[in-house]
């Protein structure tokens, strides 16, 4: 396939799905490469009562088939690959998956964002049931329940003042004796009653089975004397923060601090005129599965205008 594409879209959950509709309607005939986790990160989402249209909710990879079902039925070729390495120096943009090159007139790209996760096997085992990385999508099945925040920052802080909305109890779990976070979240955290602190500790363990009850407790580990002990929980929220999928473009493109891709305002274009990122990519405020549809939408619709006009 080395003729040159329209629109070459890098990466699938609802931005880049929704993209590949919008782009397939108007007939630019995208190719989708969907990438390592194909679909995004609500393939790791069980249930999803915040998507409009769903009334009884839907479960996650069940969503993002039906995405991906509706782009390829207006003509989007979508493809279980992984964008090794790309090219903006020039138009046609070129676009390397293992042996293969593409090139492309227009790019939008849509690689997302990754949790940070603790890195245990029963951490991965248990995401989605009683672990999960997001309060804003799962805070609501945890109503009058115990829950645990592993982290200090700012991130952590918002997740354990939203969950008090829901929880009985919210325990947020830090490996040091004071958190990193902005004073005025520190202050928000610390004054609110359904919050308390677990300084100085880890969670080394979590424990439960997703086909019974799912997470049951987690095995604790203090940091300063190394004593482990077991702690009941009904969830367990990560808040230590998203790793943005920008490293393919950090020679080529403009990114913020935190290596989120910077777009224009009110607009999805990048700093080079062609390229345009959608979804949890160029998003670290809003992080949500319709925020990133929408995005995906205006991407499609500006790289149409563009190809228009060049």
């Amino acid at each position: 396939m080395n003729s040159t594409k329209k629109v070459i879209i890098i990466g699938s959950g609802p931005a880049g799905l929704t993209a590949a509709i919008y782009a397939a309607r108007a007939d630019l005939s995208p190719v989708v490469f969907e990438g390592v986790q194909p679909g995004g990160q609500l393939t790791i989402t069980t249930d999803v009562e915040n998507y409009p249209g769903f009334p009884d909710g839907v479960m996650g990879p069940e969503l993002m088939d039906s995405f991906r079902k509706q782009a390829q039925k207006f003509g989007a070729e979508t493809y279980f690959k992984n964008v090794d390495k790309v090219d903006l120096s020039q138009r046609p943009f070129k676009v390397f998956v293992g042996e293969e090159e593409y090139s492309s007139d227009c790019l939008i790209i849509a690689t997302g964002a990754s949790a940070k996760l603790l890195g245990l096997d029963s951490e991965s085992k248990l995401m989605g049931y009683g672990v999960s990385a997001c309060a804003t999508c799962d805070a609501f099945f945890f109503k009058d329940k115990e829950v645990l925040v592993v982290g200090g920052g700012d991130s952590a802080m918002e997740e354990a003042t939203y969950l008090t909305k829901f929880a009985s109890k919210v325990t947020l779990v830090h490996r040091r004796d004071k958190f990193r976070a902005s004073k005025i979240m520190q202050d928000r955290v610390l004054s609110n009653e359904k919050i308390e602190v677990m300084w100085n500790s880890e969670i080394i363990e979590m424990l439960g089975d997703p086909s019974r009850k799912g997470l049951e407790s987690v095995m604790v580990r203090n940091t300063v004397n190394g004593d482990e002990y077991e702690h009941k929980c009904d969830g367990v929220f990560l808040g230590i923060g998203h790793r943005p999928n920008s490293d393919l473009f950090k020679d080529s493109l403009e990114l913020n601090s935190s290596g989120y891709i910077e777009t224009k305002a009110d607009s999805t274009e990048t700093s080079i005129k062609g390229v345009y990122a959608a979804g949890d990519i160029q998003d670290h405020v809003y992080k949500q599965a319709i925020t990133a549809a929408g995005s995906g939408c205006m991407a499609a619709i500006e790289a149409e205008r563009f190809l228009e006009s060049s």
